[in-house]
């Protein structure tokens, strides 16, 4: 399970590898050899794959794509925060997009230790505790931030003027996060135990639009009701650090909830079938609504 969490970092995606063609125009910095930046990209362990040039793409673990251009907003002369931000993929490609600012947010993936939490989570489950997610911010936390090394590598490499920002956003101050016109939310709502204060930040951040992709759940016979799935172990893609799954109507109602007057379902759930007489099982899907203010 080492670096399991990385399956699903990001909620962004490859089937129409409309990235490739975006990062390809990038400015890449000329002064990096070939044989240098491969020594470099293979010291880093990936979650994003990012074209870096020259026939260079990042390994990344993640087996989701970016979204494409019908499921996000228009960028063109805004301002973009990227929650959640890792590599920056979805940040520099917010950035080729045409945003006017773009930062990225994150303070989890580029500080916890995951090879000593991974292990740690492999002696929770075999002895069928549950992991104390307390100590990814003391035991585990490194404030050489070690995961940051591939956003900081791609943003030189492709020339990028993407902002860091290091922080967890439901600790900050939003006076010291700041208002942006796209919110970017994805692959992070079903991470956070507190599901609910995550939309209501969001939303005191977002002046426009706010794009949440989150893992969701369908459950035949129960479509339309007001549902959220609690995983209290790694029963989500063998991950301790999953928690909630929301349907559909419940995510569109919690952010309604929070002060988002419309929202839009841009990729909403699979069509499913109960069986009479036998128990329903959830199906699980990634959701994707656009919220705005």
């Amino acid at each position: 399970m080492l670096l399991k969490r990385l399956s699903d970092c990001c909620f962004a995606a490859i089937n129409n590898f409309t990235w490739r063609s975006l990062l390809s125009t990038f400015t890449y910095n000329p002064f990096m050899e070939k044989d240098k930046l491969l020594a470099k990209v293979s010291e880093i362990q990936w979650c994003h794959s990012i074209d870096l040039g020259e026939g260079v793409v990042t390994p990344g673990l993640s087996k989701t794509r970016p979204l494409d251009d019908q499921e996000l907003p228009a960028m063109r002369g805004k301002s973009v925060l990227d929650i959640g931000g890792w590599d920056g993929l979805n940040s520099f490609l917010a950035e080729k997009r045409g945003a006017e600012r773009v930062v990225a947010l994150d303070h989890y993936a580029w500080g916890v230790d995951m090879l000593k939490r991974n292990l740690y989570w492999e002696q929770c489950k075999k002895n069928g505790t549950f992991p104390d997610y307390r100590l990814d911010e003391t035991e585990f936390w490194d404030p050489t931030l070690p995961g940051k090394a591939g956003f900081d590598l791609a943003k030189e490499v492709l020339g990028s003027k993407v902002e860091a920002k290091v922080g967890d956003f439901m600790k900050m101050p939003v006076d010291e996060i700041g208002a942006f016109d796209v919110v970017l939310f994805l692959g992070v709502l079903y991470h956070l135990r507190d599901p609910l204060g995550a939309l209501e930040k969001v939303r005191s951040l977002t002046k426009e639009v706010a794009v949440i992709e989150t893992s969701a759940v369908v459950v035949p016979g129960h479509e339309g009701e007001f549902l959220v799935r609690y995983y209290p172990a790694d029963e989500l893609d063998g991950d301790f650090g999953n928690y909630f799954g929301p349907s559909e109507e419940a995510l569109v109602a919690m952010l309604k909830g929070v002060g988002f007057r419309n929202i839009v379902t841009v990729v909403g759930p699979p069509a499913v079938k109960a069986v009479p007489f036998r128990r329903s099982m959830s199906k699980v899907y990634r959701l994707i609504v656009h919220a705005y203010v």
